[in-house]
């Protein structure tokens, strides 16, 4: 059984009207993004209202993380240090957002520099962003479920249903480094009958392809991927790609970003041609995943970085089609903000005892204890 949190944490658990602030940084690697959320009340029967949300630049701290995602050496000292930059930029950007508002709780995701469970790494110093908020911070959220012999990921379908239950059959998409999905019943139904799953890279794919084709770190709203014409054997080659990563029903990270694809493809094609077929074979294997669910969504939510790129968005639109196509910002959620407002509310869910992971998703085992690695104020 989850611990109660109660004795732990004292009035905070008590609350049933909670400010908290949530972090992301994804695989991606664009910008730091930040959401203040009022939660109310506790546990399953809580409610999660975004009240404001920013995109932070990482400035010269990304160029680190990305070595480092890379696999660059580093010494001790120049992991510590980074870890303690990328806390006090948290630490800076999650205070200017609070402005005059109490905050109660501050979960931070940190940045994911390896994932291969049961290795994973969600790097990140939290201790400075608890002494510039004065309040409990939540970091390493994936912890407790890879102890138990899960998979750590993906870690957002139980907030995607604090978030969306109220709706019709819904697929919930994230557009980001990796695309992953979440697919919910209705709010009657309970969180145990969510499903979730990592699909295939996207951001990853599409940036990477940009950055070869364009010197550029992105495709902006894809505008260039509109204007080329799919190459049919590229992308006949990058969707059996795309269908392995999915068939190996496990979280994607280190290693599955489908750089091999580049690396043999993107000389060989225009660069307009290069973007256009990436964005087209991305989009159609996400799109036709979602509706492969037994049971069929009435609605397809996008959401992340991806969904800025109109060229994958026609291209899921296409491979759904009738069904509609929508961004999460028509429930309230910005595009940007879902991700950073989720770990907030999957901080609420730890600091009230919840198990944050889906069992069934993750493939853990029961987990007696309490999920997140806490800096708690003095008592």
């Amino acid at each position: 059984m989850p611990l109660d949190a109660t004795a732990e944490s004292g009035n905070h658990a008590r609350m049933t009207d909670r400010w908290i602030l949530g972090t992301m940084t994804g695989t991606s690697l664009d910008a730091l993004d930040i959401s203040l959320v009022r939660v109310k009340g506790q546990g399953l029967e809580s409610r999660a209202e975004i009240k404001r949300h920013a995109t932070h630049d990482l400035g010269d701290v990304r160029d680190r993380l990305r070595a480092a995602c890379n696999g660059s050496p580093l010494s001790a000292r120049d992991w510590a240090a980074l870890a303690l930059d990328f806390g006090c930029l948290h630490a800076s950007a999650m205070k200017s957002l609070a402005g005059d508002q109490r905050i109660d709780l501050a979960a931070v995701h940190g940045q994911t520099v390896v994932h291969a469970p049961p290795l994973s790494w969600q790097m990140v110093n939290p201790w400075p962003i608890a002494h510039a908020l004065q309040c409990p911070v939540v970091s390493d959220l994936r912890g407790a479920d890879l102890a138990a012999d899960g998979q750590g990921a993906p870690i957002t379908p139980l907030a995607d249903w604090i978030l969306f239950r109220h709706h019709d059959p819904t697929a919930v998409i994230n557009l980001g480094g990796f695309c992953n999905m979440t697919w919910l019943a209705s709010e009657a139904a309970g969180p145990q009958t969510t499903r979730g799953a990592d699909i295939c890279p996207c951001n990853h794919l599409l940036d990477a392809a940009c950055r070869i084709a364009l010197g550029q770190p992105f495709d902006r709203n894809g505008d260039v991927a509109l204007s080329g014409k799919a190459d049919e054997t590229a992308m006949a080659d990058l969707m059996n790609v795309l269908r392995r990563a999915t068939n190996l029903g496990r979280s994607l990270g280190t290693g599955d970003e489908g750089m091999e694809w580049i690396d043999r493809t993107a000389k060989n094609l225009a660069p307009a041609v290069l973007l256009a077929t990436v964005a087209r074979a991305v989009g159609t294997h996400i799109g036709q995943t979602a509706m492969a669910s037994s049971s069929k969504p009435r609605r397809v939510v996008i959401a992340g970085g991806g969904a800025r790129n109109r060229a994958l968005r026609e291209a899921i639109a296409t491979a759904i089609a009738p069904v509609r196509l929508c961004e999460s910002t028509e429930f309230g959620v910005p595009n940007e903000a879902r991700e950073s407002a989720e770990i907030a509310i999957l901080g609420a869910l730890a600091w009230d005892g919840i198990e944050i992971t889906l069992d069934h998703i993750t493939g853990r085992r029961a987990n007696p204890i309490r999920h997140g690695q806490w800096c708690l104020p003095k008592p």
